[in-house]
Formats: C-alpha cells, structure tokens, sequence
C-alpha cells in the first residue's frame, strides 16, 4: 500500500475528509483532529495495513502510528489536501500482545490522570517535535565536525576536508544559534500567539542589546559575564517559552479590545512593548537561575567527580526511563536535553537514556528463543518484525508490542539497559543531541571529555553491554512455559 492510498484509508476510518479538522506528525504517529469523534472506526483503523497502532483516549483527537519517516509523509499528504496542520495530544485504551503492536499504547495511558504538570510537561515537548529535525541535524552534523578533527588532525589544511569541516558547523550554527527564536516561533503556535511574534521575542533574548541594557541597570557582571543577573541569552529557551506563553495572553487581550481596522497595525506592537519589559527584567534573569540551576544538579550527578556516584546514577537512568516513557513524564527531560546543550553544548544525560531501548532488543531476543522453543511462531514473527526497528533505535514496535504487555521482560530489559548506562555514564560519554538512539545516534555520542572517538567507542560498548545484560537477566527470570501461550 501507497503512502498515498494509507492516508485515503486512513481518513475513510475516520469519518471522512469532512470530517477531518486538523493533522500533524510527531516522530512515529498522524495526530489528527475530528469533527465527529463517533465516526472514528477505530478497530478499522487497527487493522489497516502499515498501521502498527492507535491511540485513542481524547474526544475528538486520535492518533495512528504508522512508524517515522512515514508519519510525516503522511503528514504531507494530508497537508496537499488543504488539511490544516495542528499539535495534538495523547491517549488509550486496552492491551495484549498481537501480530504487530496495535493494542499496546491504549492499554499503558488507559487511566492515567492528565495533571497540570504532565499537561505542562507534555506541551514543552509538543514545542519541539517540529523542530527534532533540525536538532538531529545539527547534533550529528556537529559530531561529524568533531569526530573529523580528532580523525583528520591535519583538516584544515586540505580544502577539501575544511569546507567539510566548515560546511558541518555551520549546519550546527544555523540551528544552535537561533533555537531561542525557532523556540519561540514555535511556542507561539502552541500557545495562539502571531508565531512571528514569539519568534522575534525568542530572537531579543539572544541579541547584544541584552548586554547593554543589562549594563546600563547595573546587572550586568564584566569580569564575569556567565555570572550576571541579565546578559545576552540568559533563561535561553526556558526563557523564550515561559515568554511566549506571557505574550499570547497579553496579545488576546489588546486584540479583545482593538478596533478591526487598527489591529493589524498596534496590536502587534503594543503586545511586544507590554511583553517586553518584564520579559527582559523579569523572566529571563528567573529562568536564568532556573537554568543554571538544572544544569548544576546534572553535573554534579552525571559529571561527578566521583565513579560511583555516575555509575548509580547511570544505571537508575536507563533502568527508570521507559517506565517515565509509560507515564508520560519524559516529556519534561526535553526542557533538561535544551538547556544542558545551549549550555555546555553537549548533554551528559540522554546516553544512559538511550541505552533503555537495548535492553529492550536483549530482552526480546531472549524471547524469541524461548518463543521458538515452545513453537509460539505469531510472538516470533512479531520480534522479527519489530527488532530490526530496536536496534536502530526506534523502540516503540518492542516495547508496546512485546515486552509492556508481557510484563516481566518489560522490567528485565530495564535491569539489563541499567549496566550500559551505568556503563555510558562512568566513561563520561555525552551527545551533541537527543532524538536518535541505538545504532543510529553513533555520530553524535562526540561530546565526551575524552574526545569524540572515545565517547562514540564508549557509547557502541554501552549498546553490546544493555544487549547481553538484558538478554541475560530475561533468559533467566522468564520461564519457556511464560511465553508459550501469549
């Protein structure tokens, strides 16, 4: 089936092209908004081909997993059909181990309450799914840049090899140096604020005038600019969605009361002089000792001096991250990965995070020897169908389809992906990004102290290590009698 005959598919199960209000994309899923939540036919939907599952807790909003690369092509699709792009959210409902993993997500957030910190949690990391993109770009562009100056020490005296080097870093640059305005940007439309609006104010927080300004109220530090109460990028993007946020309730409330023909001109303006103010004396000084704040408790756990500490830390990390993926609270660790990286330029703690959907792959081999063992052919082909994606690092198809709904190896993956990481975490390997994982993410493990080849060898010897360990801890907590009638 064609991309294109999918979405026809797909939009039929959901009541029609009428009915559609809205689709996006996140990493693996079309989210779509709906007139007439009765119309969505959703076991129609689990069982349409190059459909691996649906989500469907919300009225009126369902999402269908069709696996990345594919969700945005769908996206587009539904985009060329004049369907309006929007964020939407997540959802539920019951679960058991299938052919592929349809019924697996509905069954994890089935119940969940969705409190105000989730709810809060869950829209910083809705800000970012549009632009994980660019991030995955400029970290692995970055890690390239990196890697070829500790590969290629002479670089910079061979043309060909600096305009690759220079070609790199300013792929890297294009991202890093504007993520307060893309932030922004993007907050904006989260939010219902003019995006270009949210844009420029993400764009103020990083300009010189900060420093002037700064200079001028005397909070800004010369002898020690990091220190000061207020520079240039201070709060960075905590700053710029905390901002946003301000800015769209200021505009809907100049805009309220604004004469049609005169909106166009003084809304715009007057929203950014009301906003702009406290912005600068207010939020980005608050965010700034938040950030810097955030940052200092990472060190001192994921960069302490100590082995030991970075080697428990390590391995709670990666043994307690699927179980926060379950609860949706990982959407706050993206608020983390961003100010670590505007701040360091690396992030010390998505390694040990990556190394959770090892164990995964570990533990689902392990099954599968036991599964053919006991001649359970439907739970060998659905880990034959779904290990592939793990080791490349897209854990969903394993986790929901296979492990989550087994129970045991869902915690025995975890307890094996604990080793890596504490493994990851000692050896100080850190990424110049976060999005990608397993095998995928090689390139851009270049952030470690010990330099790029170290970090990305260090990071590959985490993988094999959450391989084995969370093969070794399945094959012997789960009996061949466990696995022979799921």
């Amino acid at each position: 089936m064609t991309n294109e005959e999918l979405v026809k598919v797909i939009l039929d199960k959901v009541g029609g092209r009428d009915n559609v209000l809205a689709a996006t994309n996140c990493m693996t899923r079309l989210r779509i908004d709906v007139k007439d939540d009765a119309k969505i036919d959703e076991e129609g939907l689990k069982g349409t081909e190059g459909v691996m599952g649906v989500v469907h807790d919300k009225v009126g909003y369902v999402e269908v997993v069709v696996g990345p690369g594919k969700c945005r092509k769908c996206a587009d699709i539904c985009a060329s059909m004049d369907i309006p792009a929007a964020a939407g959210v997540q959802a539920s409902e019951g679960m058991s181990v299938q052919n592929d993993w349809k019924a697996n997500k509905e069954a994890v957030k089935a119940g969940q309450k969705q409190s105000k910190v989730k709810a809060m949690l869950k829209t910083f990391g809705e800000i970012f799914i549009p632009l994980l993109p660019g991030v995955i770009a400029a970290g692995l562009c970055s890690g390239l840049a990196t890697l070829l100056t500790q590969v290629v020490p002479g670089y910079a005296e061979s043309s060909v090899w600096n305009l690759i080097y220079n070609l790199l870093t300013m792929i890297n640059q294009a991202f890093l140096t504007y993520l307060t305005a893309w932030a922004g940007y993007r907050a904006a439309e989260k939010f219902g604020a003019t995006p270009i609006l949210g844009g420029m104010l993400g764009m103020i927080t990083t300009l010189g005038g900060i420093d002037n300004i700064a200079m001028i109220l005397g909070l800004y530090d010369e002898a020690n600019p990091l220190n000061a109460i207020l520079r240039s990028g201070r709060g960075g993007v905590l700053a710029a969605v905390i901002g946003v946020w301000c800015l769209a309730k200021v505009e809907k409330w100049i805009r309220k009361r604004m004469p049609d023909a005169l909106d166009i001109m003084f809304t715009p303006i007057l929203t950014l002089i009301v906003v702009l103010i406290p912005y600068i004396l207010v939020i980005m000084p608050a965010t700034g000792y938040i950030s810097t704040g955030l940052c200092w408790i990472v060190e001192q756990v994921c960069m302490s001096d100590v082995l030991v500490v970075r080697i428990i830390a390590g391995y709670l990390s990666a043994l307690l991250f699927l179980p926060m993926v379950a609860m949706g609270m990982h959407h706050g660790l993206v608020a983390l990965y961003t100010v670590q990286l505007e701040t360091l330029g690396f992030v010390t703690l998505y390694p040990a995070l990556a190394m959770a959907g090892a164990g995964q792959v570990g533990a689902a081999i392990a099954i599968y020897l036991k599964a053919k063992k006991v001649k359970n052919t439907r739970i060998q082909s659905v880990i034959r169908g779904a290990l592939p994606a793990g080791v490349l690092g897209v854990g969903e198809p394993l986790i929901y389809g296979v492990t989550l709904p087994m129970g045991k190896p869902f915690i025995t993956a975890g307890l094996g992906a604990g080793f890596g990481g504490a493994f990851v975490m000692a050896t100080q390997v850190a990424s110049t990004t976060w999005g990608p994982s397993g095998l995928l993410a090689l390139f851009v493990m270049t952030g470690g102290p010990g330099g790029a080849a170290m970090s990305v060898g260090c990071y590959a010897i985490g993988l094999a290590i959450s391989y084995v360990m969370g093969f070794v801890i399945t094959n012997l907590m789960i009996k061949p009698e466990e696995v022979e009638n799921i």
